[in-house]
């Protein structure tokens, strides 16, 4: 008798404290408890959007590129009144990309806004392409009210499962009071360690000012009986809760930023290898131009350790046009003939073969912000003999300094230049050959490096044409090559052409298309004029995906879905506003003269589309073909 007491006894203190636990958690899920200590503001015509614009403003966000929806209108319209320029483009993959180039350029988040639903969806693309680029990006994204999440209404869908697996941070903020927080982290978050992509998700109620939101939630007629008490109350709590505390201060200056960084030991270890060193050479990747060594700088780092390199991504141009450090051909011949390869921010994956062009007798030191990309394929093709996870601009730095008495010998780095000279020279005689019908691209593009002007910024967006490009183009300086990067996107010119007018107005922007790329994004000649950023456009235009054919026509026998058609894409920019130029076989005497002419319209405020009508180009042969 008296054990059943006891077991009534504690079933009867179980059910109080599980019963009093539900309570507790009810009232703080309902935020009942923070209403009784911070006022809901009803009166207040404020709204979400201004603390969004506020945290960007003291984030250092020069602009926001958008295409408008109505989830996000408060967001686009307090960054306007804040001073914060809204840039629209005409879809949202290219808001995306343009957010990327800032983001590379100006050493800030990227920050892209877009509506609800197929907005987001629109993006899914770009957003990968800064994943794999490594540019810090924060996606803005609207989202249907979160009362109304999952029960069907306008745009709704599960956006965070989507865009988990391509940002570093996502989230969805639930009440006016976490926007400040929230967006400071996600910030945080896209800087720090390797750089990435972020996404939080704003319902659209959390944007909207309170008497806004309280219409949408407000019942249509009185309440009915018990359920409809309860139902009201819930709505006018959620309401409640949304606002409770919206306007308190709160500090939105941004929080510390984490970049890894190399030991001194380890700096040490590189120091005392490369000392010994008689052929070393450098690979620089994109992580080298990040935020804290200002490209100026590390340019100067790189000089002073007279080493030979290779530059990729955004480090082409790094060391300027010509300089005698710049390796730019016959790459495979000098990694194999290293003794020594250092690996700053670049990545041993298709671009290097998987590691195969290294030589296993070499010694390699690799650094990288990111663990999987500083061991990618070691486990096969090569071996690191010293592995950093580091910042690969300041370990340069720190690599400098350590060897102020070390001269890379001299027959090393002239025995590479001139393999360089020897092998640009032949390139360049592949310039002069004639085709039957259209005009030489190597041509072509030799008369561009020589008429572009020394502040020029290029843009890549192409496959075969760009391919050529990327040979005979030359970066005039630091930052001044912008490409998608590992994930090989096509649809990028317009967007970080954008982006990168807008950082460097005073610069000539140019985009080199090839005519299937061209089709992603030649509606943004409507936004470059609309939002005066003039950039030139050089099409060429040979009808077709070539690169593709190159390879399918031989090993399948058929052209089929590669073949376009030699249109006139000049006037489809002069329809967007833009000044068009035709540039074929029967102006080869008068190129420079045409070339020259877009230039002025471009100084006038007008962008320009050179469509230029040209002959197939593979450079691995040499061939040149109608």
């Amino acid at each position: 008798m008296e054990l059943k007491c006891d077991c009534f006894f504690i079933l009867g203190a179980l059910f109080g404290t599980s019963l009093f636990a539900l309570v507790v958690y009810l009232v703080y899920r309902f935020g009942a408890i923070y209403q009784l200590f911070h006022k809901v503001e009803a009166q207040s015509s404020r709204h979400g959007g201004e603390i969004v614009a506020e945290v960007l403003r003291d984030h250092g966000v020069p602009f926001i590129f958008t295409l408008v929806g109505g989830h996000i209108s408060p967001i686009l319209v307090a960054c306007e009144k804040l001073g914060l320029r809204v840039v629209d483009t005409r879809h949202e993959a290219t808001a995306v990309f343009a957010a990327d180039a800032v983001a590379r350029l100006s050493g800030t988040v990227g920050v892209a806004a877009v509506t609800a639903g197929p907005g987001l969806t629109n993006t899914v693309t770009a957003v990968k392409n800064a994943q794999m680029a490594e540019s810090p990006l924060l996606l803005i994204g609207g989202a249907a009210a979160t009362l109304l999440q999952g029960r069907g209404a306008l745009q709704d869908i599960d956006q965070l499962s989507l865009f988990r697996p391509l940002c570093k941070l996502c989230a969805s903020v639930r009440t006016v009071r976490d926007i400040a927080p929230v967006l400071r982290r996600a910030l945080a978050v896209a800087q720090s360690g390797t750089p990435g992509p972020v996404f939080v998700e704003f319902p659209i109620d959390i944007l909207y000012p309170y008497h806004v939101v309280q219409k949408e939630l407000a019942p249509k007629g009185p309440p009915k009986g018990i359920v409809g008490h309860i139902i009201n109350w819930y709505l006018q709590n959620h309401l409640n809760n949304l606002f409770a505390g919206a306007w308190e201060q709160r500090d939105i200056s941004p929080l510390p930023v984490h970049i890894p960084q190399a030991s001194p030991e380890q700096v040490q270890q590189c120091v005392e290898l490369l000392s010994r060193a008689k052929s070393p050479v450098i690979l620089l990747g994109s992580q080298v131009t990040l935020p804290p060594t200002p490209a100026a700088e590390l340019r100067k780092t790189v000089e002073a350790l007279g080493i030979p390199c290779f530059l990729g991504g955004m480090a082409r141009g790094l060391l300027g046009r010509d300089s005698p450090l710049h390796i730019r051909q016959n790459r495979r011949d000098a990694l194999k003939n290293a003794d020594l390869v250092i690996l700053a921010g670049t990545v041993c994956d298709f671009r290097l073969s998987y590691g195969r062009v290294l030589n296993r007798k070499s010694k390699i030191i690799a650094v990288n912000r990111d663990h999987a990309q500083l061991l990618k394929n070691s486990d096969m093709f090569w071996k690191p003999s010293i592995a950093i996870q580091g910042d690969a601009g300041t370990f340069l730095k720190k690599l400098s300094e350590g060897l102020k008495n070390y001269s890379c010998p001299r027959e090393w780095v002239e025995g590479l230049k001139e393999g360089d000279v020897k092998k640009e020279h032949e390139n360049r005689e592949k310039s002069n050959e004639k085709t039957d019908r259209h005009l030489n691209p190597l041509k072509v593009l030799h008369h561009v490096d020589n008429l572009m002007s020394e502040d020029s910024l290029i843009v890549a967006d192409g496959g075969d044409f760009v391919g050529s490009a990327a040979y005979i183009l030359r970066p005039r300086g630091p930052l001044c090559w912008l490409d998608p990067g590992a994930f090989g996107t096509l649809g990028v010119g317009g967007g970080f052409a954008l982006g990168a007018k807008l950082c460097r107005p005073e610069s000539e922007v140019w985009i080199i298309y090839g005519d299937g790329s061209l089709g992603y994004s030649i509606a943004e000649f409507d936004t470059f004029t609309r939002h005066k950023t003039p950039v030139i456009a050089l099409v060429g235009n040979d009808a077709c995906w070539s690169q593709i054919s190159r390879e399918q026509v031989p090993m399948l026998g058929s052209n089929v879905a590669c073949g376009l058609s030699y249109n006139d894409y000049h006037l489809v920019a002069e329809g967007f506003g833009g000044k068009g130029f035709l540039l074929k076989r029967e102006d080869d005497e008068n190129m420079d003269a045409i070339i020259q002419e877009a230039q002025e319209e471009n100084k006038k405020g007008r962008a320009a589309l050179i469509n230029v009508l040209i002959g197939k180009t593979d450079f691995r042969d040499g061939s040149i073909s109608v």
